[in-house]
């Protein structure tokens, strides 16, 4: 008798443990569940996703949104969250921005204030300001592509770390008299060979992917509202090609060990127009530490189309195909997703005033968003574009002329004549135009 007691003892203890067993196996289940549906973007194939959801976009370039943000001088929140609130009625909910700044507040050809005055130092309001950005991004369900770095001067960037490393003056371009610019590009590229201003970089970057929130107390690096970290802006190999890609590779290596949560990617444009660059997509992103793929296209700046002379438009834009082409086919061999993160046109003949016509603009635009979405309609590699860039209510204080402390904040940044590239809120036919595309992803 005892012992079939004990046995049905022990039955219903197995039992037990069976359902509670079970019972933790569909919390761990639930819990899964939950960790998984994070709100970061990633890579699924060619493709990006959020929770498990397609994410596809057109967006635009804001890249002065840390300097809006700010709480001082050259900031006005207010105006920020106007403008937010433009772009998500348009349905631009990425955003290309700027979160790094180098020099001295007399750098020629910059916007200020400067965010890193001098290695480690730091302006405090436009850190804050960049805390009030990503807050306000979040909001309204927006994603962030965080640029870290540039290989131009307008936010001071590789050649004002060379300066500090070097102790040297940096030898600017006459950006309006024109003339060359190889003196300035021999010296930015010299930071792929120089290992004092290449620390001051990677300090920068664990700094400010490491940085808690004011708003939040929340670390950036824990922060779904950033999409991706990205390299610098632009940076070229030139006649460093070997030591450039060994920097690329350093960089998203060290972003990686910081935060494994977000994307990384270079913020090169492809293959640019000439291999004199020394970029190539494919090459350029073999590092398992860069995620996808970008590419820009300067229709204007690199030759291909004259505003003074419309005709030049239609060989442009089969240029253009072509160009996007190849980008595609080196994206596939990578096994990485593509964004067309920069392209843009002036207003018709080279006008700076917002009054003059877009209507070339419009063409091009039009052109590129129907190449996007419907590369995404057919699976294709590219999942995403931004134009640039977003100017919004800013104007020019002096239309063609360059940038000045106390003048708005626009698309064109300080080293450009103001008025080039932005698209202003009043731009009827622009603002109609992406509405239409937007609506279709």
């Amino acid at each position: 008798m005892k012992k079939y007691y004990w046995m049905w003892v022990l039955a219903i203890v197995f039992a037990a443990c069976s359902q509670n067993k079970k019972s933790n196996d569909t919390v761990d289940v639930d819990q899964q569940t939950e960790i998984e549906k994070d709100g970061f973007v990633k890579v699924n194939g060619l493709s990006f996703e959020i929770d498990g959801e397609p994410y596809r976009y057109i967006g635009t370039n804001f890249w002065y949104g840390m300097n809006l943000g700010s709480p001082g001088e050259g900031g006005d929140r207010e105006r920020l969250v106007r403008e937010l609130d433009r772009l998500q009625a348009l349905g631009l909910k990425n955003l290309r921005v700027m979160a790094a700044s180098e020099g001295a507040e007399d750098s020629p050809y910059q916007n200020k204030p400067i965010l890193q005055t001098a290695p480690g130092e730091y302006n405090q309001e436009l850190l804050e300001g960049l805390d009030f950005f990503f807050v306000e991004l979040a909001k309204r369900d927006m994603k962030a592509v965080v640029c870290l770095g540039n290989f131009w001067m307008w936010s001071g960037g590789f050649p004002q770390y060379v300066s500090w490393a070097e102790g040297s003056e940096i030898p600017y371009p006459d950006v309006m008299g024109g003339g060359s610019w190889d003196d300035f590009i021999s010296y930015s590229e010299s930071f792929y060979s120089n290992e004092k201003a290449q620390q001051y970089y990677f300090d920068f970057l664990k700094f400010i992917i490491n940085r808690t929130n004011s708003l939040t107390g929340q670390k950036y690096k824990e922060d779904p509202t950033v999409m991706a970290w990205q390299l610098a802006n632009e940076p070229r190999g030139y006649n460093h090609v070997e030591e450039y890609r060994v920097w690329l590779n350093k960089a998203a290596a060290l972003i990686k060990e910081q935060d494994q949560r977000h994307l990384v990617c270079t913020g090169t444009e492809g293959d640019t127009s000439t291999p004199i660059s020394g970029t190539e997509l494919y090459e350029d992103n073999l590092s398992p530490d860069i995620d996808y793929a970008t590419t820009h296209v300067w229709i204007q700046n690199w030759g291909w189309y004259n505003p003074e002379n419309e005709d030049s438009y239609a060989q442009a834009l089969q240029k253009s195909k072509d160009y996007l082409k190849g980008q595609e086919e080196k994206a596939k061999r990578l096994g990485k997703p593509l964004v067309i993160e920069e392209f843009g046109v002036s207003r018709n003949g080279g006008n700076f005033y917002d009054s003059a016509s877009v209507s070339v603009r419009n063409d091009y635009y039009e052109f590129l968003f129907d190449y996007t979405v419907s590369n995404i309609k057919q699976n294709g590699i590219i999942q995403g574009c931004n134009f640039w860039s977003w100017g919004g209510e800013g104007r020019p204080a002096n239309p063609g002329m360059l940038w000045e402390p106390g003048d708005d904040l626009i698309g064109d940044p300080a080293h450009e004549r103001q008025g080039w590239y932005s698209v202003y809120e009043t731009d009827s036919s622009t603002i109609e135009l992406i509405k239409s595309y937007t609506s279709k992803i």
